[in-house]
């Protein structure tokens, strides 16, 4: 198994130089095509408070189509020295970003994204992520900003004994196959240590039969698991954490569970599957 097309969707509006980095790595070394997306919502042509007339529209449409423009730039130049082939989608939709990004994750084997730092409630411009995770049906590799180059040489797969997990777990065979060093960590309570050292040693022995060697971690609970996850990231110097993706909610609006929320707003790039 592998990863033949990956899907790169940047923000319009915002840098996208960490994730173009990830995009153009992994699709030189899986020899995989990329394709960029990324889209906006018109402007609205008026609100409780105010009417934009026609000059105001025009004047942020075109202000909107450049951003769009400048971000096709961007890709095109940090992808033209890939191997393989590359391509580009853009649109103005009056959809919620989420559903169209979500919409042609049917072209790709995974997701590449990053969670908007800037103008977090301009939902025209910038896609929630959560909603992006929760709706990909496939895997979503969410890159963070600022954090230089990563090498996906030092892998954590966060184990809990769930579908969500076992679907990551499965999904990131591909990237987990490109380290140089894989754990498999369950955080469990006291009582629980000696079954978690059965369900770990198991995920173990199934990455090796993938050609893939891991190693077991078994902590026990002391706290806030999502703080004892980020201790062990740190301590490890991890490159990537893979985890399954929580909801509290599974109707859209749905609140994420607090160890996916606290992952997805983190400095470790992680791979998430719901």
């Amino acid at each position: 198994m592998t990863f033949k097309t990956l899907l790169a969707h940047l923000d319009v509006g915002q840098t996208n130089t960490e994730l173009l980095q990830v995009a153009s790595d992994l699709g030189n070394r899986l020899d995989a095509r990329v394709v960029g997306i990324a889209a906006y919502q018109p402007m609205r042509v008026f609100d409780e408070e105010m009417y934009a007339g026609d000059e105001t529209i025009a004047a942020c449409e075109d202000e909107l189509a450049a951003e769009l423009l400048t971000v096709e730039t961007e890709f095109r130049y940090a992808l033209q020295g890939n191997s393989a082939p590359v391509s580009w989608r853009s649109i103005c939709t009056s959809k919620a970003l989420p559903d169209y990004v979500t919409d042609q994750a049917r072209c790709a084997d995974l997701l590449i994204t990053c969670v908007a730092t800037s103008d977090a409630f301009d939902f025209s411009r910038h896609v929630d992520t959560d909603d992006l995770v929760m709706l990909a049906g496939k895997p979503v590799l969410v890159v963070p900003r600022a954090k230089g180059e990563i090498r996906f040489d030092r892998v954590l797969l966060a184990w809990k004994d769930s579908r969500e997990a076992r679907r990551a777990a499965f999904d990131a065979l591909p990237l987990m196959a490109l380290a140089s060093q894989v754990s498999v960590l369950e955080i469990a309570k006291e009582e629980d240590l000696a079954a978690a050292h059965t369900r770990v040693d198991d995920v173990v022995a199934w990455l090796a039969h993938h050609g893939i060697g891991a190693d077991p971690v078994i902590v026990a609970a002391s706290g806030f698991t999502a703080v004892q996850l980020d201790a062990e990231l740190t301590n490890r110097n991890i490159d990537l954490v893979v985890a399954g993706a929580y909801s509290r909610n599974p109707l859209r609006g749905w609140a994420l569970g607090g160890v996916t929320y606290h992952l997805l707003r983190g400095n470790h790039c992680v791979l998430l599957s719901h």
